[in-house]
Formats: structure tokens, sequence, C-alpha cells
């Protein structure tokens, strides 16, 4: 029997092994379970007393958990499906093993799909891309929400996908976030719609290389039905859709910060109007929004902005709910917010931009900036960045485990810049660094949190981050 017809058949006979006790690892396990899976062993090379109480709850429920060094370093000899959990590469040896013996490998994402009612399912708009997806998926939710649609955002941001999909008071549709991670191991989705917003060098030592980078965010454009969206400043993007094997009849629509072309949505002025929904448009455009419906209105906002506005309309969202959800909607927490203004300069926590793309989209929306920067940087390199920005830029102030990454991209390309390396990497550093950055600052600048680095050298997460910043700027006005 083909395990294609056992699953069809029903999901008791089915021999699943869960690698990765997470929240992702966890929810996999206790959804199978649910299913009706009979046969579910979770493996985890970690072993502490949360996970040990996760596992008495799912070995009540039936499931099978092994804890500790070496719990994944072999392949179960009778299995028929690895479910993985995100972040797990493909060259982790369990992996390897059932690529080696042709078993097949499930991200969360897959078994969520295949998980679905499909009596009930609900359509998925999903996207994804190096920055901007959580800020869009959840611009799209408010505009679902605007329109009247029973609508919530999964998957890497918010609900997770496997509650979403079994919820029993089904959705009338999903906005889906997925990162790189989450689509590798993805084989059998079919969005109603799909996004990739951009792409730029991020977790290359995961994927490998760019190319597979770039090919497993593709995948959310295979077998798309009615939709796929590209962004039309970012060739990659287009050609990740012109090479998706999609449902006939799934048109390809592009998003610009100039004015659209047909099948697109863009600027026209100050307003978002639409050239790919509308039935006159090869004559005429829609008005969707205006630029200051947009919070905040930087022009990478306002692009993510158009990316939602084009996978809402792919599902029929009228223009009156794509400007309602614009206005209501609030960014998350170290998103280009604004902290506060002290003595005539704006200080701003984007926390967020962990890479070198996300921190140029940054600073390219500020006209004068004392740049914050450093951290882990993952291998990526600053000198395009640096490249683009150094007009704007009125300083820099460095910290963190590869400061100097970015010190040497200034000192090729920007070297008249100012700029103040900070050695201290304890809890107080932050009110160091900005303490300095208020001094470089004009009356009328923009002291900007853009690290483009990831948090863990010197902070728990990039939120604490943002959060030392905003506190560090207090006090500074406090003064």
């Amino acid at each position: 029997m083909t395990l294609r017809t056992r699953i069809d058949d029903g999901w008791a006979t089915t021999r699943f092994v869960v690698l990765g006790f997470g929240t992702a690892g966890y929810a996999c396990a206790d959804s199978l379970l649910q299913a009706g899976a009979e046969h579910v062993a979770v493996l985890d090379d970690r072993d502490n007393e949360g996970l040990r109480e996760k596992a008495q709850i799912l070995e009540v429920l039936g499931a099978k958990v092994t804890l500790g060094p070496g719990s994944t370093a072999e392949l179960p000899k009778e299995v028929d499906v690895v479910v993985t959990s995100p972040g797990v590469p493909p060259h982790a040896p369990l992996l390897a093993q059932a690529a080696e013996r042709e078993v097949p490998i499930w991200s969360e994402i897959e078994l969520a799909w295949r998980l679905r009612d499909p009596a009930n399912a609900a359509p998925w708009l999903c996207l994804t891309g190096t920055n901007g997806k959580t800020t869009t998926v959840q611009m799209l939710t408010a505009m679902l929400t605007a329109a009247g649609h029973r609508a919530v955002a999964a998957g890497n941001v918010g609900l997770p996908l496997l509650e979403a999909v079994m919820d029993p008071e089904p959705y009338d549709v999903i906005a889906v976030e997925l990162s790189s991670y989450q689509l590798h191991f993805t084989h059998s989705m079919s969005a109603h719609s799909a996004a990739v917003l951009n792409l730029a060098p991020d977790h290359v030592d995961w994927h490998g290389s760019m190319d597979a980078y770039a090919k497993d965010k593709g995948r959310i454009y295979e077998n798309c039905q009615v939709a796929c969206v590209y962004n039309a400043a970012d060739p990659a993007t287009e050609q990740l859709v012109m090479d998706a094997d999609v449902i006939e009849g799934c048109r390809a629509i592009g998003f610009t910060l100039g004015t659209p072309g047909l099948s697109m949505v863009g600027l026209v002025d100050d307003l978002l109007v639409d050239r790919a929904f509308v039935e006159q448009r090869a004559t005429s455009a829609l008005e969707l929004a205006t630029i200051d419906d947009v919070n905040p209105p930087a022009p990478h906002n306002v692009a993510n902005a158009l990316a939602a506005a084009a996978l809402a309309r792919a599902f029929g969202v009228p223009a009156t709910a794509v400007r309602d959800g614009l206005r209501g909607f609030r960014p998350d927490k170290h998103r280009i917010a604004h902290v506060a203004d002290v003595a005539g300069v704006n200080y701003v926590d984007d926390s967020k931009a962990t890479n070198p793309h996300a921190a140029q989209a940054s600073l390219l929306a500020y006209e004068h900036v004392v740049w914050i920067a450093g951290g882990q940087a993952k291998g990526a390199t600053f000198d395009e960045l640096v490249i683009a920005a150094r007009e704007r830029l009125r300083a820099v102030v460095l910290l963190g485990q590869d400061k100097a990454v970015i010190a040497e991209a200034l000192e090729r390309h920007a070297p008249d810049v100012p700029r103040i390396v900070i050695e201290a990497t304890d809890t107080g550093a932050m009110e160091i660094v900005v303490g300095e950055a208020a001094k470089l600052a004009q009356v009328g600048d923009t002291v900007l949190l853009a690290p483009g680095c990831a948090s863990w050298d010197m902070f728990a997460n990039y939120g604490a981050r943002g959060d030392a910043f905003a506190e560090a700027v207090r006090r500074l006005g406090d003064n």
C-alpha cells in the first residue's frame, strides 16, 4: 500500500517521526494525534524540565517522545513520514538519512495543508520575502477584516498555522507568512494567491547558497491558483514567477513604487492605485488609498502596503476595505517605530532590521541620519548599503560582535562620515550608544537604530535590543 493511499484512507497506520520538540514540533505532534495518527515518535537532542512536561502530555495521548543528546542521530527503521521543525537544516543527520532512504519529509506547513478539511478549507493568501513579511501579512489581515471576512494571520507570525486549519469554526481566509525554512520542505501547497516581497542574501549558511535560498522562496508560487504577486523593483522575484508551475489561468501581478503598468498596482502621485483587478485596466486605474493612509509612510512600507493590496484585491476585497485596513493598521514594535523627539532630533527604533537589506530600506527613508548599527552580521557584507546610503549619513555609532565589518565598509566607501565604535557589551552599552548618537545629531536629524545584524551577541532578541534603545532615549529626554 503506498503512503499516499494510506494517508488518504486515514492517518492511523502511518508511522510519523517529528524532528524537534519546540513550539512547532509540539504543535505538529499534537495535531497528528488529533487527526487520528497512532504512531507518532518525537525526537529532540535537548532535554530540560519544560520539554519533559510537554512530553508527558503527548505520551498520555499516545506519542513516544525521546529527548537528550543523540536522540536525533539515527532515523528509526520503521517510518513513513518525517515532519521537521523549521530551522533544522536539510543536512542534519536524520534528514539526510531520510532523503537517502526516500522517506518523505514534510514541513509543518505541508502537514497543515494536508490536514485541511477539503469541504470547509479556507483559502490561503501566502507571502514571503527577505524583509517586510510580518508587516505585510498584518496589513493584509487588516484589509480582509475590513472587508468583513473572518481572517487571521498565521504561519511564521500570529496564530500557528496548524491551529488555524484545525479550528472548529473555519476561517473565511488565512493570511500566511512563510519563511524560507518552512518552504523548503513544503511540496503540495496550492495557495489562492502568493507574493514574494524581495530577495536579498540571508540564511545562506542554512540553504547552502543564494540560489538555493531563492529557489526555496519561489516554492510559494508552485500550484498558485489566482495571482502570483512580484516586486517590479526586484527582477529576481519576477523570475521566480516565470519559473513556477502554476494552475492554468493564474496571473502575474507586479507591485511598484512607480506608475503601474498593465496588471500591476503602484503609485500615481500620492495615490495607491490598481491596474490589475479592474475591468478597464488597459486605460484606467482604481484608487485604493493614499500614501498618508500608510503608517509609517516610508517607501519600503508603502511597497509592503501595495503587496498586501495586490493579494487582497486578488481575493476580491473592495478598494474601500484596502483603504480602511491601512488606516486602522499599526505596525508591531521595533519596526521603524517613532520613539521620541528630543532637542529637535527624531529617534526611531527599527531593531527588526536584522540584515543589511532591511537596514538599507530604513536608512533611505530619512534625509539625514545618525545610524546605530552592529551585532552579529551572519556573514553579510555592508558595501552595497553604505554606497546607497552614504549621502544620508551624518554619522555612525557601532556596537556588537561584528562592528568591524561595518566599519571596514564605511572606510572603503564613506571615509569622511564620522563614526564612533563602542566597545562596551554589558547591559549599559545602549545608553552609551544613544548618548554618543545624540552628540553627533543636529536639529532635524534622525537617530536610527537599524542594526543590519542579529542581536544575540548582546541581547536576548531584537525586541530586547529595541527596548534598551527606547529606554535610553527616554532617559536622554529626562536629562
